[in-house]
């Protein structure tokens, strides 16, 4: 069914993050020829939201706008690639912008058989993800996906979130049993991976689940409050509180927690550098007009 927005629906919202997106739940008035009109969004019982792209570069008043990818998502898979798209930073990004979405959270790491040493990335994932599941997969091996089947209950609805060229539409055939997505190889110019999925879709799964499929968003800025990005960085949280300052910013100050532990070797330099930006990210959406 084609649907548009009644008039008084697009007067009352303030901004985009009030208009209907794909998972939300609408009132729709039907119309002839399988149309219809949308007079009211449903609350939502989850949504992931991102720092709308560009809108950071510019400098009139609304340089931060919220812009909603999916609402009522029970879980999100987030998907990284074992070949060329492996990198923690990112998945810690994904972490916090899903943490702040109500939605749970399971690392997949695809694309096993192109990786010399999956169990090394394996590892490197468990020192972020804190009790975030993580499974590893080939996502072209429907057998190798049977350990997802657990998340795929039926009436759940869940979200694929990756890169460009990490597999997640190959994964969707996978468990859909057919192609109905199309995928296609990474560019042998720069291995970055192409735009495969245009758009956000639902699929019904055999199961009875619900999977959305994401286009990859190479920009993925934050939007969402501290809290989100407290547990996704839990070990620096639970450090910080035996910091001599209560507001120790984990920088220069003296008798910081954090900083010891970096220097012992309990978490990285990398994941601190990558924490410090965040938050100031974090601190530029909270301050915009």
């Amino acid at each position: 069914m084609t649907v548009r927005f009644a008039g008084k629906l697009r007067h009352q919202a303030a901004g985009r993050a009030d208009l209907p997106v794909v998972g939300d739940w609408v009132v729709v008035k039907p119309q002839t020829q399988q149309r219809g009109i949308i007079h009211a969004l449903l609350p939502r019982a989850s949504s992931f939201s991102r720092n709308l792209p560009g809108r950071r570069k510019s400098r009139g008043p609304d340089r931060h706008e919220q812009q909603v990818i999916a609402a009522n998502i029970d879980l999100i898979f987030i998907v990284s690639g074992l070949d060329r798209d492996f990198n923690l930073r990112r998945i810690e990004r994904y972490l916090t912008l899903v943490g702040g979405s109500g939605a749970e959270a399971v690392i997949l790491l695809n694309k096993v058989d192109l990786c010399a040493h999956p169990e090394r990335c394996y590892r490197d994932a468990k020192t972020i993800a804190g009790t975030i599941p993580i499974h590893m997969c080939t996502a072209q091996d429907p057998d190798q996906l049977t350990q997802l089947q657990p998340y795929l209950q039926p009436g759940r609805t869940l979200a694929m979130l990756g890169s460009s060229g990490v597999g997640k539409s190959t994964l969707l055939n996978s468990l859909l049993g057919e192609q109905r997505q199309k995928v296609a190889a990474l560019s042998t110019a720069d291995g970055k991976g192409r735009h495969t999925t245009s758009h956000r879709e639902l699929f019904l799964l055999p199961s009875g689940a619900i999977m959305m499929d994401n286009p990859g968003m190479r920009e993925l800025h934050l939007w969402g409050e501290q809290e989100s990005l407290e547990e996704s960085f839990a070990d620096i949280t639970e450090l910080a509180q035996g910091c001599r300052f209560s507001d120790c910013r984990h920088r220069s100050e003296p008798g910081c927690a954090v900083l010891q532990a970096v220097e012992e070797g309990a978490i990285t330099e990398a994941r601190l550098d990558n924490y410090h930006k965040l938050v100031a990210e974090l601190d530029r959406t909270r301050s915009r007009p």
